[in-house]
């Protein structure tokens, strides 16, 4: 091989592995690595070895200074999950309903009781909620009942009891039972905007019935959720 040759091979391979890079650079560095050499009259081999000593160092520093030095580290920590994307979890509600009769009825056998364990009130924007808990399941029928007054009949009693807003809304929950696990509040005077009141009106021979006073159109949506079962009635503020 001739020495021009050589040189020519030398600069082929500090381009490939040097990338593009400032001109000026790259004469220096050729000139440091092959045309030195020569001036200096040194024997080629020796030339050659100290340009591939030369080459190992800057494929290592290329290396360590390329991609792969870029790479965002994200530390381990022993026994965590990693943690999910951000996401928005919406609940499908159905559309309110206007003095309109509405009748639940689920896949529970007839037979079974199902025990009310809790009872509470809460209020949202556009929206006044109750909600009845249940502890083995639900009931295998719900009835929902608007009236055009908050007027009731207090179970087999037949005493007649007055609620306050200006109508209600009668809740039947057959195959129920109120009085085994549930020990709270039979009566909420809660002053929201929709739902006024709510009282125990029967809880007698697997029957529980709630009365809702209301104020406004008296339009309501009612469903099942789970984990636990509970009904959901949620009365229209706005």
């Amino acid at each position: 091989m001739s020495r021009e040759d050589f040189r020519r091979d030398l600069r082929g391979a500090f381009e490939s592995i040097s990338g593009p890079s400032s001109p000026s650079l790259s004469a220096r560095v050729h000139e440091a690595l092959v045309d030195a050499p020569e001036r200096r009259g040194g024997p080629l081999w020796l030339a050659g070895a100290a340009v591939a000593v030369i080459v190992v160092i800057l494929v290592g520093i290329l290396f360590v200074a390329g991609p792969l030095s870029h790479r965002q580290v994200v530390p381990v920590v022993p026994g965590a999950s990693p943690s999910p994307s951000p996401s928005t979890v919406v609940q499908q509600l159905g559309p309110f309903t206007c003095g309109t009769d509405l009748a639940l009825n689920t896949l529970q056998p007839a037979s079974n009781v199902i025990f009310v364990d809790g009872v509470r009130t809460g209020t949202h924007s556009g929206y006044d909620r109750i909600t009845i808990q249940f502890q083995n399941g639900r009931p295998p029928t719900v009835e929902i009942r608007p009236q055009a007054n908050a007027t009731f009949t207090q179970g087999a009693s037949g005493q007649t009891i007055v609620l306050q807003g200006s109508k209600g809304l009668l809740i039947i929950i057959h195959n129920a039972d109120e009085h085994t696990a549930y020990s709270g509040a039979t009566d909420f005077k809660t002053g929201y905007q929709g739902l006024v009141e709510a009282r125990q009106t029967e809880d007698f021979e697997g029957t529980v019935q709630w009365g809702l006073g209301l104020n406004g159109d008296g339009c309501y949506r009612a469903y099942f959720m789970s984990s636990p079962d509970r009904l959901v009635i949620d009365v229209q503020t706005s």
